[in-house]
């Protein structure tokens, strides 16, 4: 085909047109325009193509295979003219009119898909994917490019990324509802003494720190389950153990369970958290948007913010 020229696009509008009211007089009342002018318009356009498009009998057009399929590419053709239109006022709302997230198990519950809802909020067309994986899985994807920003646990070094501490905050105690510790305001490590405790998958045992804490403080455990982080609220629900991990993710997951208390636990554990990007982002008005909407949501939280 020649050249797509202003006039071509004319011509292809009229035949979307015409395909569908299925007469050229129908046509011509919709295009305001006269019926001789849309016989012209066709003419050119099958003269331009090379192709007949219409098959004339007893004053009807009979469309060929080779309209409908014209027809097909149209429509796709609108579809991307439509998403092009939407990406551009993403460009306008956030300065990208997609974004690739890679976030933590622990974030994922919860506050990373608030911050999505947040972004589709203001603008509904704007193009999102999230990944949950391993801290350093979210460095190496961004890094990597595989990723546009990443939720991780801190700290990190990488050579590549600009790191950003966004909260911390301190471990709590989840148990279920009739746990004799539920008495206690406040859950010590002494406490856990007996007790079978639910910790996260870890490959080996120095990289638990609760474990780490109750090693240092000679406290004898009853055991142990060891699971996914999305399942340990769970489990602590059916009365497998009691665990202690960040109140992000307990107060993510603790909707569905309405039987599992929260304590404040001693000695302090804390937890911290931030945003990875390459620099190429630094000055993106999406992570403006983040940081103000996880700013607030923090807020609900009561989480300690230290972003910027």
């Amino acid at each position: 085909m020649p050249d797509v020229t202003i006039h071509s696009l004319k011509a292809l509008a009229v035949f979307k047109t015409l395909f569908e009211s299925g007469t050229a007089s129908q046509a011509a009342r919709t295009l305001g325009i006269t019926q001789s002018g849309v016989s012209r318009s066709l003419a050119q356009l099958e003269e331009n193509l090379g192709i007949q498009l219409f098959l004339r009998e007893k004053n009807r057009l009979v469309a060929t295979p080779e309209a409908r399929e014209l027809y097909d590419e149209i429509l796709r053709l609108m579809g991307n003219i439509e998403e092009l239109r939407h990406s551009v006022l993403a460009l306008k709302e956030f300065g990208t009119s997609r974004l690739r997230i890679a976030a933590i198990p622990g974030l994922s519950f919860g506050f990373v898909p608030r911050l999505v809802a947040a972004l589709l909020e203001e603008n509904r067309q704007f193009s999102i994917s999230l990944d949950m994986m391993s801290s350093h899985e979210v460095q190496l994807a961004v890094e990597s490019s595989h990723a546009d920003i990443g939720f991780v646990t801190l700290p990190i070094t990488s050579r590549v990324l600009r790191v950003e501490p966004w909260f911390t905050t301190e471990a709590v105690c989840l148990l279920p509802r009739d746990h004799p510790l539920t008495a206690l305001e406040c859950i010590d490590v002494q406490d856990l003494r007996g007790q079978h405790l639910v910790i996260s998958n870890q490959p080996s045992i120095s990289t638990n720190p609760l474990l780490e804490l109750t090693s240092k403080h000679r406290v004898q455990i009853a055991g142990k389950t060891e699971a996914n982080i999305g399942t340990i609220t769970a489990l602590v629900a059916n009365h497998v153990g009691i665990t202690v991990m960040n109140p992000i993710t307990a107060k993510d997951q603790l909707a569905p369970h309405d039987g599992l208390v929260m304590r404040p636990f001693s000695p302090a554990m804390t937890f911290s958290f931030g945003l990875v990007y390459r620099d190429n982002w630094k000055q993106a008005r999406a992570l403006d948007f983040l940081r103000r909407r996880g700013r607030a949501l923090l807020e609900g939280y009561g989480a300690e913010y230290q972003g910027h």
